[in-house]
């Protein structure tokens, strides 16, 4: 019979168990993923990651998952790790799964959590530790498709004008259309075929920020962002699972903007 062994420092062991909550009337269990590549057993081997416990008075912090790290962070365990900046779903630092969907813990209302709170790093990624992706990768292949405006024609005296129409193909009618995109790889970090081909398909968020370039009227360069793309795997690993619509925490719909590149792609061919 075929055996099969995880890699390295993948087996999530049972951690620390805190009850900070003594006999408050509302509480509330957290369980949080806990790994630091600096910690070390007697043989110095990078430990295992694990998952604490930590029972808090929700009393004692705002309404959001972040609120309720943050007090943890703050008051119980200092050591925890994890990015935030806006507070306000606008940044996206505080992507990260919580009870099994990829979305921002500032966003995230603890009421809306059903028994205990389960908090991991966004899936399929490597950890710097704790709750801390390293999202080099996601940003190169973000570089990759040259996010900004590109034009050959002379500049004009003022800004560059469109008008309410061609605006809203980037705004959409509902304030959701591809501009409102925070890079918060939600999206990307929900796809199989992004956990499967991630070294060369750009993911949904990447392709949702290149088609949001292609359809700018303020543009010229659509037919170098279309040749771009034309690979089996940059575009064409993504088979609609819809995974990246269903987890975006800003409502939008990055797998109708990789359907939309692919019709230019038909288009022109």
């Amino acid at each position: 019979m075929v055996q099969f062994t995880l890699p390295k420092n993948s087996k999530i062991e049972k951690g620390r168990v805190i009850d900070a909550a003594g006999d408050a009337k509302r509480k509330k269990t957290f369980i949080v993923y806990r790994w630091n590549p600096e910690e070390l057993d007697e043989n110095g081997n990078t430990l295992n990651p694990r998952l604490d416990e930590y029972t808090i008075d929700l009393d004692k912090c705002g309404p959001m998952v972040l609120d309720a790290l943050m007090y943890i962070k703050d008051s119980i365990d200092h050591g925890l790790t994890f990015r935030k900046s806006c507070r306000e779903g606008i940044c996206g630092s505080c992507a990260m799964n919580i009870n099994g969907t990829n979305t921002l813990a500032c966003t995230k209302d603890i009421n809306d959590c059903k028994g205990d709170v389960k908090v991991t790093p966004l899936p399929h990624m490597s950890i710097i530790k704790d709750l801390v992706p390293d999202l080099n990768h996601v940003y190169a292949q973000y570089r990759n498709i040259e996010p900004w405006l590109k034009t050959d024609s002379s500049a004009p005296d003022r800004e560059r004008l469109q008008s309410s129409e061609d605006a809203n193909l980037l705004n959409g009618d509902d304030g959701r259309g591809p501009s409102g995109c925070i890079l918060c790889f939600c999206c990307t970090t929900s796809c199989p075929s992004y956990w499967w081909n991630g070294d060369r398909f750009l993911g949904a968020a990447i392709l949702q920020q290149a088609y949001r370039w292609i359809i700018d009227s303020r543009d010229e360069a659509t037919g170098d962002r279309l040749d771009q793309l034309e690979d089996p795997f940059r575009l064409y690993r993504c088979h609609t699972i819809m995974n990246c619509s269903n987890t975006c925490p800003k409502g939008l719909n990055p797998g109708k903007a990789i359907a939309e590149i692919k019709k230019l792609m038909l288009a022109r061919s």
